[in-house]
């Protein structure tokens, strides 16, 4: 391409010359990369046969680009700006309560047990520190480190705006090099993102020994039991119920005799206590030892009553969770995960412990002073504890 089909060049302007041919360098060579001048693009030049632009056309095109670029920088240091005045503070704040809730935890379980357990309350308060102290460290570390990507991002686009605005075309083109390195240098800060580092890990306060005591002197405590009774309106028709409302028995034919009530159970052998719990620790006690088939937890008050569905089938929603036996298999189940337990013996006795402040249920056999399980959730409402059985009896124990 010449210099005369690629149009006319830009007016003339005072500038360095081309070495070779004295001539202004109005053109840029892309094959070459480098300013040329019109003697250059023709034919006979070294740039024959090149592809050739006008020097002022590619200038624009870097500027186009530098503007695009420090607009993303901008955005990103936006991001970053408000991740760390934001999403920071609140994970720190968030990691304090935690660590400051598992030890008023700690505290409270070990105070029932504290001529037992005193070496493992001080060694469980150290691994909260700890796991505090490490929380805190992780979110100080992650400051420092998006600081200094402020500031690095700050100085790539300090120089891109210089170069903007100082520097003729010439000089920005002898700079695409460098432009180039910065802003890949910018393009590999990646923006923030969800740690769990950055999170207080709840699970240092956890201890099989404590869990062991607590549930032992939960249960044993008279002022620690409920007096549970079941809500006769909510009873299955396919149970019958005593006089005390403690005992449900399974009948294979359905009653007749039950009047339709919106809060009873038409189709699964199931049925709720009278009594919901909104805080607090709560346990019961239920015998199983003449079943084969029952099923033992909390629901939820929202748990629907009619049909077959899996909505109102306890475990297989969102609205229910359950210890359950169907012969030698045992499980817990909630929203239609059943998680097997492998079981040694079957448990004459089933307690159950809901500790709404720790958000913990936990099953416990209190002969052998076995814990069956242990469930953490987020409870979304008040819960009720909740009955199923599909084989002879099951009765709450006073």
């Amino acid at each position: 391409m010449s210099a005369e089909s690629a149009g006319p060049g830009p007016g003339p302007e005072p500038g360095p010359l081309c070495p070779e041919h004295g001539q202004a360098l109005k053109w840029f060579c892309c094959s070459e990369r480098r300013p040329v001048c019109a003697a250059c693009a023709e034919r006979g030049g070294r740039c024959q046969g090149h592809r050739i632009r006008p020097a002022e056309e590619r200038a624009e095109a870097l500027r186009n680009k530098m503007v695009d670029q420090c607009e993303r920088l901008q955005l990103q240091s936006a991001g970053i700006t408000k991740y760390m005045a934001e999403v920071l503070p609140e994970k720190n704040q968030k990691a304090v309560s935690m660590a400051s809730a598992a030890r008023e935890l700690v505290i409270q379980r070990l105070g029932l047990v504290r001529s037992l357990c005193e070496t493992e309350e001080q060694r469980l308060l150290e691994r909260v520190h700890g796991e505090e102290e490490r929380a805190h460290q992780s979110i100080l570390t992650q400051r420092v480190h998006w600081a200094e990507a402020l500031e690095k991002l700050d100085t790539i686009r300090t120089f891109l705006v210089e170069v903007l605005t100082h520097m003729d075309d010439l000089q920005l083109i002898q700079k695409e090099q460098e432009i180039f390195e910065r802003t890949e240098e910018a393009e590999g800060i990646l923006d923030p993102q969800e740690s769990r580092k950055l999170n207080f890990n709840e699970k240092c306060a956890w201890s099989p020994l404590l869990t062991q005591l607590w549930a032992t002197a939960a249960l044993g405590s008279l002022s620690g039991m409920e007096d549970v009774r079941i809500d006769e309106r909510t009873v299955s028709p396919f149970l019958q119920l005593s006089d005390d409302r403690k005992t449900l028995t399974f009948s294979a034919k359905k009653s007749k005799a039950c009047a339709d009530d919106p809060e009873r159970f038409d189709h699964w052998p199931n049925a709720l206590a009278a009594t919901s719990f909104r805080a607090g620790l709560h346990a019961w006690i239920v015998n199983v030892q003449n079943s084969c088939a029952y099923k033992v937890g909390v629901a939820l008050g929202q748990l629907p009553r009619k049909g077959s569905g899996s909505d109102s089938r306890l475990g297989h929603n969102t609205y229910s969770w359950i210890f359950s036996r169907y012969d030698q298999e045992f499980c817990f189940s909630h929203n239609g995960q059943h998680k097997p337990l492998g079981l040694l013996r079957c448990p004459a006795q089933l307690g159950i412990l809901l500790d709404l402040q720790a958000q913990e249920l936990l099953f416990y056999d209190p002969a052998s002073g076995m814990v069956l399980h242990t469930h953490h959730a987020s409870f979304p409402g008040p819960l009720f504890p909740v009955f199923a059985v599909a084989d002879q009896t099951i009765s709450i124990v006073h």
